[in-house]
């Protein structure tokens, strides 16, 4: 059963189509796990949010509805401050969609996804995968640092 909340992350999603740029043969083989890793722990940093991605290997006919299941199957709708973003990426069926939950685009908005999206697109379209996704999570980085930064250490940790 789909909680209204998590319902609410379908106005944060955008889907983007990249036609036949994403080679679903070599495109897995082409991604570098630990680069990805470190890029997410980076624009993790500075924020209270969450940065995951999710490459399916099976044929999404729809990324959106796709990445909406897998946010609530990685139970992403749960973060204490509803600022989690996930990145689907669907290489068989060259789609794939960015999907916020509801505190991150209530502050961000449909433009803000709009122009992430079109910023994957781009990368994908010229045969950049990587850079695609690296790119990705570090914009998505700097969206929720702006809205959701680390709270400061407090003074008494500090003094240790």
């Amino acid at each position: 059963m789909v909680s209204p909340a998590a319902a609410e992350a379908s106005a944060a999603a955008v889907r983007e189509e990249v036609g036949n740029l994403m080679n679903p043969d070599d495109f897995l083989t082409r991604l570098q796990h630990q680069q990805i890793v470190d890029a997410i722990h980076e624009a993790e940093r500075n924020t209270t949010g969450q940065i995951r991605i999710f490459i399916s290997h099976a044929l999404a006919l729809d990324a959106l509805v796709a990445a909406k299941k897998h946010f609530e199957k990685l139970q992403m709708h749960r973060r204490p401050h509803r600022n989690a973003i996930l990145i689907f990426v669907a290489p068989k069926s060259q789609t794939f969609a960015i999907v916020g939950d509801e505190q991150i685009h209530a502050r961000v908005g449909d433009s803000a996804w709009q122009s992430l999206a079109a910023e994957m697109g781009a990368r994908f379209k010229s045969n950049h995968p990587m850079q695609a996704i690296i790119h990705t999570v570090q914009q998505a980085g700097v969206l929720l640092a702006g809205h959701f930064p680390k709270p400061a250490p407090n003074e008494a940790k500090r003094a240790m």
